[in-house]
């Protein structure tokens, strides 16, 4: 008997198709047939037999946030756990049930109310999902590591090879290589994650910094910050926010969990030798810490192309000229090079422990640019692919979470020396390769 869609279904004629379909870039948007929103795991296996059975194109979708718009198609169906929400804590073992289609705001606020946190993003459109999958870091990465060292164990809908699927249970025990390969080896590669089990920690008071200079003090303050950020105390995660010549804005944020007299004193030897124009100094409760990170700018869709890298080694002169350089020529004001402080407990986890190979970076670096409705692309794109292009002998690799189409050689820069035990994972998992788009992991059988 052959399997029907169940959850809440939209079609192209339905009245919210248009917002059903939009994801946070809106460059390149997509037409699916539909949009299948998921209210329980039933729906996510009735939805995957029901492509598979009719061999209709799929993808799946948490938060929206897939920068290549990798989670939705033309024609196809979306496969899309949003709906799926559900946030259970229990105090006395520090652990969280989350339902894997809630975002972080949502998970942040529902965490909270017991005093705990889970090391996470800042926007709160993100989908705990593509976060965790892809590794995860934020303002806590420092002090706790990533989103994916906190993972206790999942519930996920894989294929069978009847065109059918199952629900199983991976964590350190049971399934291990796919419980490894959900810590950082990318969203949508081994199938859909409907649940996750997480080690939480207590929070209460944080203290936040914010620092302004002008565009002038680029150079000074950029170099002050790589030898800063990545190797004080490791409760201080941070990050500088390099804006385009045309703002006059050279911007550092940071969070500690400690008190504000600590960080006035942490924050000395970043100061020194520049000139700033503004220094705020903050203590707070942890979810007004959040509150205040989270940019509504980013939580909205708007045409945008961003890439990514991770600086290994502190960047030289010359690669300082050359971020001054493109942001004195960026192609509006809205163009950025945005950094954050890694090391600390990020490193305390071999390359290899889990699917997220860039233990050992320095600094994760995002190259950003928007544009408004009916602007022509092309300016824009090519401003951010030579960006990446002229720091690459400064920078390596890249951020699976931050995919970009551009890049070549894409396994070795998202995965680096993981690939082949991906594939692996893959080849046991999915051999079929029922789970796949740009990008995507293949079995060695493909």
């Amino acid at each position: 008997m052959a399997t029907k869609l169940t959850g809440r279904v939209v079609f192209p004629n339905d009245p919210d198709y248009s917002e059903a379909r939009t994801n946070l870039n809106l460059y390149r948007g997509k037409y699916p047939a539909a949009i299948v929103f998921c209210q329980d795991e039933m729906d996510v296996l009735n939805a995957l037999k029901y492509a598979r059975e009719r061999d209709i194109p799929f993808r799946v979708r948490s938060g929206r946030h897939s920068y290549q718009n990798f989670s939705i198609l033309n024609k196809g169906i979306v496969i899309d756990i949003s709906e799926m929400v559900k946030v259970s804590v229990n105090t006395s073992s520090n652990t969280a049930v989350i339902d894997a289609g809630a975002d972080l705001g949502h998970v942040y606020q529902s965490l909270w109310k017991y005093g705990r946190a889970l090391p996470g993003g800042t926007e709160y459109s993100v989908g705990v999902a593509g976060l965790t999958l892809g590794g995860g870091i934020g303002y806590l990465s420092r002090i706790f590591g990533l989103t994916c060292d906190h993972l206790i164990g999942v519930r996920i809908v894989i294929p069978k090879g009847d065109n059918s699927a199952e629900i199983v249970e991976a964590n350190k025990w049971k399934n291990r290589d796919l419980f490894w390969a959900c810590c950082g080896g990318g969203g949508g590669n081994f199938g859909i994650v409907t649940q996750f089990t997480f080690q939480v920690h207590p929070i209460d008071m944080v203290s936040i910094y914010r620092v302004e200079w002008d565009f002038d003090q680029m150079e000074k303050a950029f170099d002050s910050w790589q030898n800063w950020a990545p190797f004080t105390d490791e409760r201080l995660t941070s990050d500088i926010e390099l804006h385009a010549k045309s703002q006059n804005l050279i911007l550092s944020e940071g969070q500690f969990v400690g008190p504000k007299e600590e960080l006035k004193q942490l924050i000395r030897s970043l100061l020194k030798g520049t000139r700033p124009r503004r220094i705020q100094i903050a203590s707070l409760p942890f979810n007004k810490a959040f509150d205040h990170f989270n940019y509504p700018a980013g939580n909205e869709p708007s045409y945008f192309k961003r890439s990514g890298s991770f600086v290994y080694e502190k960047i030289p002169e010359r690669g300082i000229q050359i971020m001054k350089k493109s942001l004195e020529n960026a192609p509006n004001e809205n163009a950025s090079i945005w950094q954050q402080s890694l090391a600390g407990k990020v490193q305390a986890v071999s390359p290899t422990e889990t699917a997220y190979f860039h233990r050992n970076a320095l600094i994760a670096q995002e190259y950003n640019t928007t544009w408004e409705k009916g602007e022509d692309p092309k300016e824009f794109v090519e401003w951010v692919v030579a960006l990446r292009k002229h720091m690459s002998p400064y920078t390596r690799g890249d951020y699976v979470n931050w995919p970009d189409l551009t890049i070549r050689d894409w396994p070795t820069s998202y995965y680096g020396e993981n690939f082949d035990r991906l594939r692996k994972v893959k080849t046991r998992v999915d051999p079929m390769n029922v789970f796949n788009f740009k990008q995507s992991i293949p079995p060695f059988s493909h």
